[in-house]
């Protein structure tokens, strides 16, 4: 009984509105009386270490780098080399807006970051050479998501740390599944775009603006080479992306003041206030079910009542599906990556692909009412109604959905490049 009280609690404190904070902090607090020997102290010190781990300095320093570039020249140079380069393709600045997310999701590791960089100059210039409204705004909404599963994750970088699984090889285990990604929504956009006119390539235009982006093309290469040579961690690469970041803007693009940079790192500073508590929260409260067994309860239950593995995989799937329409994705990876991970082991699931599984439904999630991150971005940066960013995302969710199906029941698509 008590279990179903606390659910419903926390559904009655979600229908009020409340912050995730607020309610994370009573049901953390609930659980700990119940089940912590009615000792609140136990909660603040499992708070301290749950915090007390290196790799959680990543988040801040990715976020930063990524919004250092979202206001800098970084992003503008990137999608020029984009647009010239496909400019000769049908649908050619389709492709571009695609690629461009992607490119941009291998260095900022954050789809709202994405979807507001490329999307502020993108969706003006999609409009005024003639694509259609809902596909501009679908093919940014739903690319900006790529963020997600393109490493540099945040998302996978929670997972791996509050699942205690190789941030590195998440890292490596997004490669393949991310590119698959960006190569059925580019082939979507050029069949879908293919009556737009095309331009001629023109190999002057494309050298120029390949030298004015060369920097910005250069920082995936060294930030994911360096990490997958195991060159370095992941805390490190993203102390190296942000040092090349500030670089790049201030001595050699000379385009961000020191002005700018100090409302940068004010303005990040202010949305880690709401993420670091919710993390912290979460993962204090994962230390007390792990202690209570509650996951490998959970775990033998539901061995006893499904017995095949893929049976599991839909059920799974369905789940995780559902929880991206009602959480956002850290706060459902904080509470679902501990729970699941021990059922996954018992069925053989690598832990590896039982997260890449998971970024790929919640990053769906993104995009379905009524919390989708990526649809109120949109609404709010394209000054589009709710409605309408939701309807043209659709085509995209299914063409996402095929690329969930064939990970989840084809391991060896994100686990080759691991083992």
């Amino acid at each position: 009984m008590i279990p179903i009280g606390l659910t419903l609690m926390v559904l009655v404190l979600l229908i009020l509105r409340l912050n995730l904070i607020i309610i994370l902090l009573i049901l953390a607090a609930s659980i700990h009386m119940l089940y912590g020997d009615g000792e609140l102290l136990y909660m603040s010190e499992d708070i301290w270490a749950a915090l007390d781990r290196d790799a959680l300095l990543s988040i801040p320093l990715f976020l930063l780098c990524g919004t250092i570039m979202c206001r800098g020249a970084i992003a503008k140079r990137l999608i020029n080399v984009l647009k010239e380069a496909t400019c000769h393709l049908p649908g050619g600045l389709g492709a571009a807006t695609i690629l461009s997310c992607a490119f941009f999701a291998a260095i900022s590791g954050s789809s709202m970051v994405t979807l507001l960089a490329v999307g502020a100059i993108l969706y003006p210039a999609l409009l005024e050479q003639g694509y259609s409204k809902k596909y501009a705004l679908g093919a940014l909404t739903s690319a900006g998501t790529l963020g997600v599963v393109i490493p540099p994750s945040i998302p996978m970088i929670i997972y791996g740390i509050i699942t205690e699984t190789s941030i590195t090889d998440m890292f490596l285990a997004g490669i393949i599944p991310g590119l698959i990604l960006t190569l059925v929504l580019t082939l979507y956009s050029v069949w879908v775009n293919k009556h737009m006119p095309r331009k001629a390539f023109d190999l002057g235009r494309f050298l120029t603006s390949l030298k004015a982006g060369i920097w910005s093309l250069l920082m995936p290469v060294i930030l994911l080479g360096g990490i997958y040579s195991g060159y370095f961690t992941a805390t490190e690469s993203a102390a190296i992306a942000l040092t090349y970041a500030i670089f790049i803007e201030t001595f050699i693009h000379r385009e961000m003041e020191l002005k700018q940079l100090y409302e940068t790192v004010v303005s990040t500073t202010e949305m880690l206030g709401g993420l670091v508590p919710i993390i912290a929260i979460a993962m204090s409260l994962n230390l007390l079910l792990t202690a209570e067994q509650v996951p490998a309860n959970l775990a033998n239950w539901m061995t006893s009542h499904v017995e095949d593995k893929w049976m599991f995989i839909i059920g799974l799937n369905l789940m995780l599906l559902a929880v991206g329409c009602l959480m956002e994705i850290i706060s459902a990876i904080l509470i679902m990556a501990p729970i699941m991970l021990p059922v996954a082991l018992a069925y053989g699931i690598d832990p590896v692909h039982l997260g890449i599984i998971m970024v790929i439904n919640l990053e769906i999630g993104l995009l379905t009412p009524p919390v989708g991150i990526n649809l109120v971005v949109a609404t709010s940066a394209f000054k589009e109604s709710f409605l309408e960013v939701t309807k043209s995302v659709m085509p995209f969710i299914v063409l996402m959905i095929g690329v969930l199906l064939l990970v989840s029941f084809v391991p060896e698509v994100s686990l080759f490049l691991v083992n």
